[in-house]
């Protein structure tokens, strides 16, 4: 699946985007598999309070189910103004 990241997320990851071979079941369990990858997954993904998640172009929870999925895009959250 394509994995996805915006803003700070991408900056402290390196890249926008990349293919993900994954058997994780939810939005969480795939957060996990990536945070083992390297330190700057770590440091992306400490606190997932900070961040929003989109699968398949639809806001979401981190307990979303990927069964299917073919996208999913982390975020920092948006503000209006």
């Amino acid at each position: 699946m394509d994995v996805l990241y915006f803003a700070w997320v991408r900056e402290r990851i390196g890249i926008p985007r990349e293919k993900v071979e994954t058997s994780a079941a939810t939005v969480a369990d795939l957060v996990a598999e990536l945070r083992t990858r390297e330190e700057r997954y770590e440091v992306a993904f400490s606190d997932l309070s900070a961040l929003r998640v989109a699968v398949d172009q639809e806001l979401t929870d981190f307990d979303a189910s990927l069964d299917g999925a073919r996208e999913v895009a982390f975020f920092p959250p948006m503000t209006g103004g």
